[in-house]
């Protein structure tokens, strides 16, 4: 007789180990506490920022974004600097994570204390390119590049994973949210429309290039990152789809591929499984 798998228990074991990795071993307690703790907080309920930031297309807008970010000279040369991405790269992500959720979801002194430990962290990465230009975290230009290269990167892998896209004031109001994170951390006029978000990015495009750096960044991010042998198929899954999601012109700097009719199929439907199942698993986590 064949025995079955309690899916009830894989599920909750998986949205365990999702949480986990994202959100490292304080992750039970930190949500706790940004979510259960009384107070004002920087975004309502019904904001758009609260159901993109929610939903598990995160998981492939953040590496999109990562991708994205590695583009500029001085942003890239920070990260590889001053970051230790390579000896700990979950922890990177728990700390962005953290950050996202305090900001998005807790209580406004968490959020407000949260804002000014980056930008205190900021304040120290300062050095000197490859390429022989000074470049320092807390300069608002780099700011602005960061960050919008992070909203566009969420914005659109919840339009197309999402589990419930925004509609055209959603997704303006999106950005408009993010501004307010943004200028707290010292972006001096973020956008506040996709419109403006658009253009933003593509005032930018004459500063990217792909360095070194950045290709180096790339290859360890979608082929090499530190996971158990079970957890490098559905990765592959999640790298694809995220580099499905960069613009050509983003592409080629990279050295990443680009095809077209794979991607609008095969690699959409891939994702769309991919995300439904950590979605599927996160809800089981959360007690949903």
């Amino acid at each position: 007789m064949t025995v079955l798998p309690d899916l009830g228990a894989v599920r909750k074991s998986l949205g365990r180990g999702l949480f986990g990795m994202v959100a490292g071993p304080d992750g039970p307690a930190n949500r706790t506490r940004i979510h259960d703790t009384p107070g004002p907080r920087w975004f309502a309920d019904d904001r758009p920022i609260r159901r993109v930031h929610a939903d598990a297309s995160m998981f492939v807008g953040g590496l999109r974004a990562l991708l994205l970010q590695s583009l500029h000279p001085l942003a890239m040369a920070g990260v590889a600097e001053h970051s230790d991405y390579r000896g700990d790269p979950w922890g990177r992500l728990q700390r962005t994570s953290t950050f996202l959720a305090v900001t998005t979801f807790g209580p406004a002194d968490e959020a407000q204390r949260a804002v000014d430990r980056v930008r205190g962290i900021h304040q120290r990465v300062r050095g000197v390119a490859a390429d022989g230009r000074p470049y320092h975290a807390a300069d608002p230009h780099l700011l602005e590049w960061v960050h919008i290269a992070e909203v566009d990167s969420f914005l659109l892998a919840h339009q197309l994973y999402g589990e419930t896209p925004l509609d055209q004031a959603g997704r303006d109001g999106y950005v408009a949210d993010t501004a307010l994170v943004a200028s707290a951390l010292g972006v001096a006029d973020p956008p506040r429309s996709e419109k403006e978000l658009a253009k933003r990015i593509e005032r930018f495009r004459p500063e990217l290039r792909g360095t070194a750096a950045a290709r180096d960044a790339a290859r360890f991010l979608l082929l090499t990152p530190p996971l158990p042998m079970a957890a490098r198929a559905p990765y592959g899954i999640l790298a694809a789809t995220s580099v499905a999601m960069l613009p050509a012109w983003a592409r080629m700097p990279l050295m990443l591929p680009y095809f077209p009719p794979v991607e609008a199929t095969v690699i959409r439907l891939s994702g769309r499984v991919l995300v439904g199942g950590i979605r599927w698993a996160l809800t089981a986590e959360r007690g949903g």
